[in-house]
């Protein structure tokens, strides 16, 4: 698995949410994981989470850090479990940063209180796995409450380079311990 930080700003859309978006864009064959700075803008017809579709709840920040991870299987319930593997990383690093319990998991989101730092959601297409994760850089003008790594003093792209470093290889050990056992009768 590979991974890399774009330094170009690049608004979020929900469209960079698609297989082969690292190999198109950046030329990066295989399982990987981007990440890349800009707002956040999508709008109804690229919304994949149903929930937030029927709500019609917008889904808008003026600027993250976002997360695009793409793993060449199609098991949905896998692509669940890493996006909560990304998450725990996540909030993980944060923590560890501010030497203090600040950030809690919810599912897929993370939370300081009841203010949201993220946005998350993983789907299959016929030729892969992907999950969207996005943190909140500024925290100003969003339709929820919400904290950023601003807030924090954090560093976005040294904070990408720890988080998708630690990401590859959680998958690594994974894949190292799938390996390493024998099957039983």
């Amino acid at each position: 698995m590979r991974y890399r930080l774009i330094k170009d700003e690049i608004a979020y859309t929900g469209e960079q949410l698609r297989s082969n978006f690292a190999y198109t864009t950046f030329g990066i064959v295989g399982d990987s994981i981007v990440a890349f700075c800009g707002p956040c803008d999508v709008k109804l017809k690229e919304m994949v989470d149903i929930e937030d579709l029927k709500a019609g709840k917008a889904i808008y920040s003026e600027y993250m850090l976002h997360f695009i991870v793409e793993h060449y299987d199609t098991d949905i319930e896998k692509i669940i479990l890493r996006q909560i593997l990304l998450t725990c990383i996540v909030r993980d690093a944060i923590n560890e940063i501010k030497g203090k319990l600040i950030v809690k998991r919810v599912n897929s989101d993370l939370y300081e209180d009841d203010a949201k730092l993220s946005i998350s959601v993983a789907t299959v297409s016929p030729l892969s796995s992907l999950i969207h994760f996005g943190i909140n850089i500024t925290s100003t003008n969003t339709p929820v409450k919400t904290k950023g790594l601003k807030d924090y003093d954090i560093e976005p792209y040294e904070f990408a380079n720890l988080v998708m470093d630690r990401y590859t290889k959680e998958i690594d050990k994974i894949n190292i311990a799938r390996c390493k056992v024998k099957w039983v009768q």
